[in-house]
C-alpha cells in the first residue's frame, strides 16, 4: 500500500501519525519505507532519533519535499517495499500532490476547530484533481487531536462536518490529544514502544492502524 498521510492546513498532526503508523507498520513485520515530504523535516528528525537509538526495527526514511524528485524515487523504488508511507502537507505543495497521484489511500487528520474542518475543502479540490489523473485514491479523514472526553460536543461536530465533503470518509476511529503520541514521536518511538504506557493512546492508534491497513484497495 501507498499511504499519505497529509493536510493543506498545518499543525493537525499529520506528522506524528506518518510516524506512528509507520513504526508501527514495521513491528507488525512489514518493510516499511516513511517519505518525509515536508521541508521542515520532522519525520525525517524523529526516525534519526530512533536510530541513533538503535531501536528495532529500524525504518527506512528519505525527504523529499519536492514532487518530481519525490514521484520519481517512489515509481523506482515501490517494488522493493511492502508499504510506503508518505508524510506531505502543511501546505498546498508539489509535493503533496505528487503524492495523491501515486497514492492507493489518503488519510487527512483534522482537528476539531473551524479552521481544520475548512481546511477539508480545499484538500477536496486536490482529492478531485488527483482522481482525474488516476483512478481509485480511497480518501479518509480522521479526527486527530481531539478533546479528551468521550462526548465532547465540539469532536462530534466536526465528526459531523466530514459529511458535507463527499470526497471524504469519516474513519471513526479518533486519536485524542494525549501526551504520550508527543512524547513517544519526538523520541521516534510508537507509543507501544513508549515506557511507561499509556493504554488509552495504544487502544486508539490500533484502532487507527486496523482501519486504515484493512482498506481494501484497487489496483
Amino acid at each position: 500500500m501507498i499511504l499519505t498521510i497529509g493536510n493543506t492546513k498545518g499543525g493537525v498532526g499529520k506528522t506524528t501519525l506518518a510516524v506512528q503508523l509507520a513504526i508501527a507498520r514495521a513491528l507488525a513485520g512489514r518493510d516499511v519505507w516513511l517519505i518525509d515530504g515536508d521541508r521542515q523535516g520532522t519525520a525525517t528528525a524523529a526516525i534519526a532519533a530512533r536510530a541513533e537509538a538503535e531501536r528495532q526495527p529500524g525504518i527506512a526514511c528519505a525527504q523529499y519535499p519536492d514532487g518530481p524528485t519525490l514521484r520519481g524515487q517512489v515509481q523506482q523504488q515501490r517494488g522493493k517495499f511492502d508499504d510506503i508511507i508518505i508524510d506531505a502537507g502543511g501546505r498546498d505543495s508539489t509535493a503533496l500532490r505528487a503524492a495523491l497521484v501515486l497514492s492507493d489511500v489518503l488519510l487527512v487528520p483534522f482537528a476539531p476547530r473551524s479552521y481544520d474542518v475548512w481546511a477539508l475543502d480545499d484538500m477536496a479540490a486536490l482529492v478531485d484533481e488527483a482522481r482525474s489523473v488516476r483512478d481509485g485514491l480511497r480518501a479518509f479523514a480522521v479526527l486527530n487531536l481531539a478533546d479528551a472526553g468521550e462526548h465532547s460536543a465540539d469532536n462530534a461536530e466536526a465528526a459531523a462536518a466530514v459529511a458535507d465533503v463527499p470526497q471524504f470518509e469519516y474513519l471513526p476511529t479518533p486519536i485524542r490529544r494525549r501526551k504520550a503520541f508527543s512524547n513517544a514521536g519526538g523520541a521516534g518511538l510508537a507509543v507501544a514502544e513508549l515506557a511507561p504506557r499509556d493504554p488509552k493512546a495504544c487502544g486508539e492508534l490500533d484502532a487507527l492502524f486496523s482501519a486504515v491497513f484493512n482498506i481494501q484497495i484497487t489496483a
